[in-house]
């Protein structure tokens, strides 16, 4: 007897009248980055109906999709610091923690990183906003913003399955560039000079854990070879959760220009940097890499290139005094990393006891009553701006957005209740709370 298949088609043809997809809701965040999913799943847990939009076709951002493999600025300096980052964080590192080989805490010297397996968080982030109950839309291409007065009203979506329309009484721009505030025709900031370049992170499997050469033999011999292997960066680095033989490789500088066509050729030139980056290991340290094969490039990494002007501008000296705003919404004391040259960066670190803060003031757009930026394009200077759009601070800022918007209302978010706005996201601001047990930080005393 032979198989019964169902082979029926219809015909069908676009009709060009057809109206978009509308949905609506309280809070529409544009970038599902570590920034923009913070925000969507604190504004579900505040009872908002939440609208998540990314231009990618997966949920992550470059946490993810990019391949950073660190969480940084999330410590306060010193080997084993308090957390600066609490509520969605800590949800995070809970579940990271669960899993096998997905998390490794690296007590350097000058602080902790939280190394972190992508394929791990991807799905701590896919199985959170499923369990938030928020509306999500991948693949969508933001193409215009309805503007009345001061506040945006709607913004209209392309995808590959046709137009979409999202009215909202509040926005967030996480989208990493400020699309929402530069669609909006809100004013924003861009470099003046040279701009500040990405990286093309790329993961080699197969590496010999046991003989991995550190920060500064790499760099050395970058710096004595890099032009016979075409490098372009003379400086890099690797993330290896132990036991895993998998290491992350931070080693390109790759230019992020905001034009269509000089960005598409920068990704191509990026991946081929990382080859070249690859080679170079290969080559000169075979100990540890002479085996090693590329598991899989990220998605080109983006430091900074469009960013909204606030109603404050984040500077470097602030950054420096460790200035305490009245409207801090977050914290950090990640050292200022801005890669502004094309061979290396400025890394310059502050001491045990420093702490600087993110004031609400660099998240909410001078011209805009009902939008909050969060992540990498709030208002700061270059370099002030270089130390707070880690992935620590990045998801204070996220929930400060959701908390800012939640509070506001139909209102203005200029307007809001500051007292509240700080009861609401002190311990993101103020707790002092050690995630190491007292044996561990005793044992640490002992030999510092």
């Amino acid at each position: 007897m032979g198989d019964t298949f169902n082979t029926g088609t219809r015909i069908v043809q676009r009709d060009g009248l057809a109206p978009s997809k509308r949905l609506q809701a309280d809070i529409c965040i544009v970038g599902a980055g570590i920034s923009g999913v913070s925000a969507a799943l604190e504004a579900a847990k505040l009872g908002r109906k939440v609208v998540l939009v990314d231009s990618q076709p997966a949920l992550g951002g470059q946490a993810v999709n990019s391949i950073i493999a660190t969480f940084c600025g999330l410590y306060s300096n010193g080997t084993h610091g308090y957390q600066f980052t609490h509520g969605i964080a800590d949800d995070m590192l809970d579940w990271l923690e669960t899993q096998e080989q997905a998390i490794f805490y690296r007590h350097g010297p000058n602080t902790t990183v939280v190394y972190y397996d992508e394929v791990a968080l991807g799905r701590w982030v896919e199985q959170s906003i499923l369990n938030a109950g928020v509306t999500v839309v991948l693949g969508a291409m933001l193409n215009g913003v309805e503007v009345e007065g001061r506040r945006i009203k709607s913004a209209g979506f392309l995808t590959r399955y046709g137009p979409l329309e999202v009215e909202a009484t509040g926005w967030v721009d996480s989208s990493g560039d400020a699309v929402l505030a530069w669609q909006a025709g809100f004013e924003c900031r861009e470099p003046d000079k040279n701009g500040v370049f990405g990286t093309q992170m790329v993961v080699l499997e197969n590496i010999n854990e046991a003989n991995q050469p550190n920060r500064d033999e790499i760099g050395a011999r970058m710096k004595e070879v890099g032009d016979i292997y075409g490098l372009r960066r003379r400086e890099g680095l690797g993330f290896t959760i132990p036991g895993r033989g998998i290491a992350a490789m931070n080693m390109t500088h790759v230019e992020t220009p905001l034009d269509p066509v000089a960005a598409s050729a920068a990704a191509l030139e990026g991946k081929d940097q990382a080859m070249r980056a690859v080679d170079f290991l290969r080559t000169e340290f075979p100990e540890c890499f002479g085996e090693a094969r590329v598991r899989s490039f990220g998605l080109p990494g983006i430091r900074q290139t469009r960013w909204i002007k606030g109603t404050h501008h984040l500077t470097v000296d602030e950054i420096r005094a460790g200035t305490k705003f009245d409207d801090a919404i977050g914290r950090t004391a990640w050292p200022i990393e801005l890669h502004d040259h094309d061979d290396g960066h400025h890394w310059i670190v502050f001491d045990k006891d420093h702490v600087h803060y993110i004031p609400l003031g660099s998240l909410t757009p001078e011209s805009c009553d009902n939008m909050v930026a969060a992540g990498r394009c709030i208002d700061a200077d270059s370099a002030a701006l270089s130390s707070v759009r880690v992935m620590g601070p990045c998801i204070a800022m996220g929930m400060a957005a959701a908390h800012a918007l939640d509070i506001a209302g139909t209102g203005s978010v200029h307007q809001i209740d500051l007292r509240e706005m700080h009861r609401r996201i002190a311990d993101n601001v103020e707790r002092e709370h050690y995630r190491w047990d007292s044996a561990e930080l005793a044992s640490v005393a002992t030999n510092s």
